[in-house]
């Protein structure tokens, strides 16, 4: 299983940006998929999760990210809206089974994509 996570790049405070985790190897009904981002300095922490119909956000984001799939192009994406400075990292996408936001087995990992926050 391969994950290639893209879209990110600059974007002003308060704007919006659409990543991609393009899935490949495996269908998405096999896997659940869950972003993860990481700053620098800081530890990687948990964004979002999607379990079939059920999807999961950290607190940091929840109102503002929404993660969705499309089986059809077995592509998760993670629509973020209101962007912060505090929102500025590398985005990871992963693998794997989540039951909630710290309940989650991470097989495949992708490459990340950065996200910079401009004030």
């Amino acid at each position: 299983v391969q994950l290639q996570a893209f879209g990110g790049g600059l974007v002003q405070a308060g704007g919006f940006l659409t990543l991609s985790c393009a899935v490949s190897g495996r269908t998405l009904s096999s896997y659940d998929v869950t972003w993860f981002r990481q700053a620098p300095g800081k530890e990687r922490e948990f964004v979002a999760g999607i379990s079939w119909s059920a999807t999961y956000y950290s607190d940091s984001v929840k109102g503002r990210f929404t993660i969705s799939e499309n089986n059809a192009k077995n592509t998760v994406y993670l629509q973020m809206n209101s962007l912060k400075q505090e929102d500025a990292a590398v985005y990871y996408c992963a693998a794997g089974y989540i039951a909630g936001t710290d309940a989650y087995v991470l097989y495949y990992w992708g490459k990340g994509t950065q996200v910079t926050v401009s004030s």
